[in-house]
């Protein structure tokens, strides 16, 4: 005879009833375990100085002292040269580079290759990829001539290595060596015509070496101008027998000697004319005017008429028949000259003596007392 059973079915509330139980339970649990803090772990503001430590991720060779039994075994496993084939060093210094390359930390993945090339195992291969992969990291950063340098020595040892010449091709175009991007993509198209890619950088070189050398050709020119220039005003201060400061004889004298202190005022010809730069100073105020494109053939009052009267004289005390007009020679004394006479014949006083490839002159009111100290200073 079958003993018939009754199933008890839970209701919706009698279910979320057991539920809360069972959490309670749970958390009653928990807080009645013991506390301890967790000391196990590394602190977060060293977290990159264990990681170091660690033979699996540590930058550089590891340094036995310090280390335990096991980090050191783990490290001759990868590192050390009495423990592992210039092959396997290779290999192991590059795994460390395509980790730190896969994570794009590219100068750190550049160390990784660079050790495993300075291993120089004997496998061509694996130093191709090694330099290959350094070029990659150089790029990403880049360092488009390092980037060269690598991809074309990966082809030293492989020269089929597409990848190598690809980067080879895209890193000289970067650093404008266009011949050297048409080589490498002509090597590319020999191995795979429709490359259109590489077709585009091809023709993308080929313009730019069109400009690169219509570029070059114009420099050329305005450098052999300047050229013809230059000897032009050497030889024209030559024939005028200007005295220049530092130059032992004719032979000496270059346009560094004539390069003035103020930029774009350099000593010029026009229409076979000399245009210096001319300094005024003012010892009594500590001032100066300077002006620019003096012809030698007019003479320096011309220069004083547009200067005077100057603003800062309020004694009224320069006037072009007030002032003397004095310059320092090459004996270090002054003297007198006057401005009524050209520019160029001043400057073939006795005693003068070109520097810095500027005329220099002092102003001072006639029989001032600014003037017999200035004359007692060189006494």
């Amino acid at each position: 005879m079958t003993e018939n059973t009754k199933t008890n079915v839970m209701t919706d509330t009698e279910r979320l009833e057991l539920c809360q139980k069972l959490d309670r339970e749970l958390d009653d649990f928990i807080n009645s375990l013991e506390r301890k803090r967790y000391t196990e772990g590394w602190p977060e503001e060293r977290w990159e100085e264990e990681m170091d430590k660690h033979p699996f991720f540590m930058k550089n060779n590891p340094d036995a002292d310090g280390m335990s039994p096991l980090a050191e075994g783990l490290a001759k496993l990868k590192y050390d040269p009495d423990e592992n084939t210039p092959l396997e060093l290779a290999n192991n210094y590059k795994e460390d580079g395509n980790f730190n390359f896969k994570h794009k930390n590219y100068r750190l993945a550049i160390l990784g290759y660079t050790e495993g090339i300075r291993v120089k195992c004997d496998n061509a291969e694996v130093n191709a990829s090694l330099y290959n992969n350094r070029s990659a990291s150089h790029w990403h950063l880049k360092n488009f001539r390092s980037a060269l340098f690598d991809s074309e020595k990966a082809l030293s040892f492989n020269p089929d290595h597409v990848k190598a010449r690809l980067r080879a091709a895209k890193s000289a175009y970067e650093v404008a060596k266009y011949d050297t991007c048409i080589q490498h993509c002509q090597k590319l198209l020999e191995v795979n015509s429709k490359d259109s890619d590489v077709v585009e950088l091809l023709n993308m070189a080929k313009k730019k070496k069109v400009l690169q050398e219509r570029d070059e050709r114009k420099s050329k020119r305005i450098i052999s101008k300047k050229e013809e220039e230059r000897d032009a005003i050497i030889k024209t201060i030559l024939e005028r027998g200007i005295r220049i400061s530092n130059c032992e004889d004719a032979d000496d004298i270059d346009l560094s000697k004539l390069e003035p202190s103020l930029p774009d005022s350099m000593v010029h010809i026009e229409d076979g004319i000399l245009k210096w730069p001319v300094l005024l100073l003012y010892p009594e105020y500590q001032m100066t005017d300077f002006v620019k494109d003096c012809p030698e053939n007019v003479p320096l009052l011309n220069q004083l008429e547009q200067l005077f009267p100057a603003p800062w004289d309020k004694r009224d005390a320069y006037k072009c028949t007030t002032v003397n007009v004095y310059f320092e020679g090459y004996d270090k004394m002054p003297h007198v000259v006057d401005p009524s006479k050209q520019l160029g014949e001043l400057l073939v006083t006795k005693y003068f003596e070109l520097k810095a490839g500027t005329p220099a002159f002092y102003i001072l009111p006639r029989g001032s007392v600014i003037e017999r100290r200035f004359l007692e200073s060189y006494l």
